[in-house]
């Protein structure tokens, strides 16, 4: 069995390529199979769904709810998927912190796992960069963690943008680090930063120097970075660099991968530096099973990406990349990863193969305006120059599911899934200025209105209700949060209280309502960690989404305005408007598929009990078409 994970084909988009004939190897599966849109998880964020499909469970059972959780202990806001647990305090001596108790990186992600299941019964599993799978599930199966693995900065990933632009300042931004710099002689030396430095006492950040000399007639730099010295014309790209960050001298070090592009030499300068990967010949952190497997691809297919969103969006939504040169770099992506599933699947040879495409996702979110012209950034001029990108991602996607094809024979089974498909994002609603102007949130003193997040100044002591992440509201309830207020015999009021108002929300812009729906957590969840979920989920109209700010605590004076921001396409709506598509090459019973029915399909294909802990059902048994 093959399964192909396309993160965010679009049934609506399918269809429509499909019919323009871009898409044949598409058309000739389903013409010996089935299609269907694949009902999503609620919310439709990528960590919750594609947990879902590893467990075969609803939210409730693997305890993903979004892609930011909250310590109700410390109200802090965290990545959701992962977290640093066990570290003691450190013993400092001058400037060292000598760590007593080292902590470890464990996956927060619960339940069952399908491919552990596989494998107790002897069926060899490879599972190629699977979501919400960092650190990668102890198993026997040959496995790269995927989206949730972090940079060498422990983010999402941080590129970094050197240059002398007169406008331009040295500043921290979402998902990137710009440096102001200054030649003399047409020689400067940079500072690349790294990861902290756990060891030292203060935490201070390690970085290593990059020095760049311009050629002073020609475009074109030489550029070292420790060991390696690359020339670069401008408008090209370097291979990948190993970089290594001193963290103890003579003694400790880790090392990273990255790629240089030399945007510009002069009028102004620029050169980007993607985000520092984790070094898959010598990963600080384990990021395959086994262990030494990531190291094995280096050998056979030289250095690739780690990190698990790679397509970067943020330089892109800065300007620090431009429409054309993040198309080159998000083609740069889907070109590995064909290379490597053409390896994946030469040496395929029996059981259970999982493969990840990530481009389609990352791109229709950034490139969803050269589609709409209701978008506040759609232009003309970006549709006429880009506006067959995402069509031709979609083909390049079918060419590799021809590929899949050509490998199986008629006693196997090729599935095309997605997690969800895709909606514009024109509008975004502040949750948390709702929520403090409505009376729900109260501050100290007067609300910090702009520029600021984490909840700063928030009065929890006379607060009732918080947004946290994309689709998630928490009541402060006494005996859960820190310093709850909502005693249990307020919480049924509120919440009705809550869920009739937010619905009321009218856009004042054209008076069409914001928010579709909002779920009670004990309506959607099951499970033994449904007790974890947010009290609500909001689903968001279609054109509608939370906005940047409220995601992690903030609170602006508007409530609702324009997304301005190139990540113009987005899922994280009512589950109802962004169902993902389901392939196959067999016929499927059940006619309302749901991604949590997969595992235990996969499962049932290999003759394999389905754990009890899985709410999903095997879908070639027509008894599960309307569960």
């Amino acid at each position: 069995m093959i399964v192909l994970g396309v993160d965010g084909m679009d049934p609506q988009l399918l269809q429509k390529y499909m019919q323009a004939g871009r898409m044949p190897n598409c058309q000739k599966l389903i013409q010996g199979g089935s299609f269907q849109p694949l009902q999503t998880s609620t919310p439709p964020q990528s960590p919750v769904a594609w947990s879902s499909f590893i467990s075969g469970t609803n939210p409730g059972g693997h305890g993903i709810f979004d892609f930011i959780a909250r310590d109700p202990a410390t109200m802090q806001p965290y990545h959701s998927t992962a977290r640093l647990e066990g570290q003691g305090q450190p013993l400092k001596i001058g400037r060292w912190a000598i760590p007593t108790a080292p902590g470890s990186i464990r996956s927060r992600r619960r339940g069952p796992t399908f491919w552990n299941e596989l494998e107790r019964q002897g069926i060899d599993c490879s599972i190629f960069r699977m979501p919400a799978n960092f650190p990668p599930t102890d198993s026997e199966a040959t496995s790269l963690s995927g989206m949730g693995t972090p940079d060498m900065q422990g983010g999402y990933g941080i590129f970094t943008y050197f240059t002398d632009d007169r406008s331009a300042r040295t500043r921290d931004l979402s998902g990137g680090h710009i440096e102001k710099i200054s030649f003399s002689d047409h020689s400067v030396t940079c500072l690349l930063q790294g990861p902290v430095n756990e060891f030292s006492a203060k935490q201070e950040r390690t970085a290593i120097t990059v020095t760049v000399n311009r050629d002073p007639d020609r475009p074109s730099a030489k550029i070292v970075v420790q060991d390696t010295v690359v020339v670069l014309s401008e408008g090209e790209w370097s291979d990948w660099i190993v970089v290594r960050f001193s963290l103890v001298p003579y003694a400790v070090e880790v090392s990273g991968i990255c790629r240089l592009y030399l945007k510009s030499v002069r009028e102004p300068f620029g050169l980007y530096v993607s985000p520092v990967n984790i070094n898959p010949a010598d990963p600080a952190v384990p990021i395959s099973t086994p262990p030494d497997y990531s190291r094995h691809l280096v050998r056979e297919l030289g250095y690739y990406y780690t990190q698990g969103m790679v397509e970067d969006t943020h330089a892109l939504s800065a300007g620090v990349l431009n429409a054309a040169e993040y198309r080159q770099q998000a083609m740069f992506v889907h070109a590995e990863r064909l290379r490597f599933f053409e390896h994946e699947l030469g040496r395929f040879q029996r059981g259970f193969l999982f493969y990840y495409f990530s481009t389609l996702d990352l791109s229709c979110h950034v490139f969803w305006r050269t589609l709409d012209p209701g978008h506040p950034l759609y232009s003309r001029e970006l549709a006429a120059s880009q506006g067959d990108f995402l069509p031709a991602l979609y083909e390049k996607v079918d060419q590799a599911i021809g590929l899949a094809m050509e490998r199986i024979g008629p006693d196997d089974w090729l599935i095309v899934m997605s997690d969800h498909g895709f909606t514009s994002f024109r509008r975004q609603f502040n949750l948390n200025s709702w929520l403090l102007d409505e009376g729900y949130l109260r501050t100290q003193g007067a609300p910090a209105r702009s520029g600021s997040t984490l909840f700063p100044g928030v009065d929890w002591s006379r607060t009732k209700a918080y947004g946290v992440g994309i689709n998630s509201l928490y009541l402060n309830r006494q005996g859960r949060e820190s310093q709850g207020l909502v005693r249990p015999d307020e919480i049924e009021a509120l919440t009705q209280e809550l869920i009739t108002r937010l619905k009321a929300v009218k856009d004042p812009e054209n008076g069409k309502p914001v928010i579709a729906n909002v779920f009670r957590a004990s309506d959607v969840y099951t499970g033994p960690h449904a007790e974890e979920a947010p009290d609500l989920i909001l689903g968001y109209h279609p054109n509608y989404r939370a906005s940047w700010d409220t995601i992690l605590g903030g609170f602006p004076r508007e409530h609702i305005l324009d997304n301005t921001d190139a990540w113009s396409g987005d899922h994280c709506v009512d589950p109802a408007f962004v169902p993902g598509v389901l392939l196959s090459s067999r016929a499927i019973s059940s006619q309302k598929p749901r991604i949590e029915d997969l595992a235990p399909t996969i499962l049932s294909a290999f003759g394999v009990p389905i754990p009890a802990e899985m709410t999903g059902h095997d879908l070639t048994l027509r008894k599960s078409a309307d569960v």
